[in-house]
C-alpha cells in the first residue's frame, strides 16, 4: 500500500486546522451572544430602562424585613393571633418574586396574589379609617389615637409605606435609577401593590367606617380617580358596613402652614 505523499499530509493538516478554527469561532460567538443579548436574565451588558419616577429604594430588602419583624413584635397578638404565624422571610421572597427581572409596566394581580394572601390580616369592626390627600394628618391622628386603623397601620401597608420599587429585565433585576410614575404606565409594581392591598383593606371593613377627606382641594374633596374613589369605595361590602362617617378637613391659612382641622362630620349610610 503506497504511503501518502508529503503534499497530501500537508493538505490534510490544513483541513483539520481550518475545521478547528471554525469550531472555535462558533463557540466564541455563542458565548458573546449569551452575554450581550439584551433582556436576558442576569446579563450585565443590558441597559437599564429609564423612567421619570424615583428608583428602587436602597436596602429595600433590609427595610421590608426590618419593618415586618418590627410590626409583628409590636402588635397585640391577642387581637390579631394570625400575626404569630407570619413568616417575614417568606413574605420578602414573595415580594421580590412579584417584580424582580420583570418589565415594570407589566405587573399583574397574579404576580402579587401570593404575597397578599400570606401577609393579609383581619380588621376589627368599627376600626377602618380611609383617607385621601390627608396622609400626614391621618397618620398623626392614628399614631396618638388607637381607635382607628389605616391601611398603613396594617402589615402590608406598614412594610411598603414610603418605599419605591420596580424590576428590570436586565441584571440585577431591580432598577435603582428610576421607576415608572403612576401616569407613565398603570400596571407598574407599586401601583398594583397598593391597589390590591387597598382592595383587601376595604373588603375587610365592617361596622361603622371612617374616611378623612381634604376639603381645601380645588378639584373637590372626593375624586373618582383616587385610590379611595376608584378602589376602596367600590369594594366596601354593604352587607358588612352599616355606615361611613366622612371627616371633611380644611386647610388653615393656605398651603404655607398646611394645618388641617375637622370642619364637620357627614354620616353616609351604606
Amino acid at each position: 500500500m503506497p504511503l501518502p505523499s508529503s503534499s497530501s499530509r500537508t493538505q490534510r493538516h490544513k483541513l483539520i486546522l481550518a475545521g478547528t478554527m471554525v469550531v472555535l469561532v462558533v463557540l466564541v460567538s455563542a458565548v458573546l451572544l449569551a452575554v450581550l443579548i439584551p433582556g436576558r436574565k442576569g446579563t450585565p451588558g443590558s441597559e437599564v430602562l429609564q423612567w421619570k419616577g424615583q428608583g428602587t429604594t436602597k436596602q429595600l430588602q433590609e427595610l421590608v424585613l426590618g419593618r415586618c419583624y418590627n410590626y409583628i413584635a409590636c402588635s397585640d397578638v391577642t387581637v390579631n393571633p394570625e400575626l404569630r404565624d407570619k413568616d417575614c422571610l417568606k413574605i420578602w421572597e414573595l415580594f421580590q418574586n412579584a417584580f424582580m427581572y420583570k418589565h415594570p409596566c407589566n405587573a399583574t394581580e397574579e404576580d402579587f396574589q401570593p404575597l397578599m394572601a400570606l401577609a393579609t390580616q383581619s380588621i376589627l369592626c368599627n376600626k377602618s379609617l380611609f383617607w385621601t390627600k390627608t396622609k400626614d394628618l391621618v397618620h398623626r391622628y392614628t399614631n396618638t389615637n388607637r381607635d382607628f386603623l389605616t391601611l398603613e397601620d396594617t402589615l402590608l401597608g406598614y412594610m411598603a409605606d414610603g418605599l419605591s420599587w420596580c424590576g428590570d429585565p436586565s441584571s440585577p433585576g431591580v432598577n435603582y435609577e428610576s421607576c415608572p410614575e403612576w401616569t407613565e404606565c398603570e400596571n407598574n409594581p407599586s401601583s398594583m401593590y397598593w391597589k390590591m392591598s387597598s382592595k383587601m383593606f376595604a373588603e375587610a371593613a365592617c361596622g361603622i367606617t371612617q374616611v378623612m377627606l381634604n376639603g381645601s382641594i380645588e378639584a373637590g374633596a372626593f375624586r373618582n380617580n383616587s385610590i379611595f374613589g376608584s378602589v376602596e369605595v367600590v369594594n366596601l361590602n354593604p352587607n358588612k358596613v352599616s355606615k361611613m362617617q366622612i371627616w371633611l378637613m380644611q386647610d388653615i391659612d393656605g398651603p404655607q402652614r398646611y394645618v388641617l382641622i375637622m370642619q364637620n362630620i357627614i354620616t353616609l349610610y351604606i
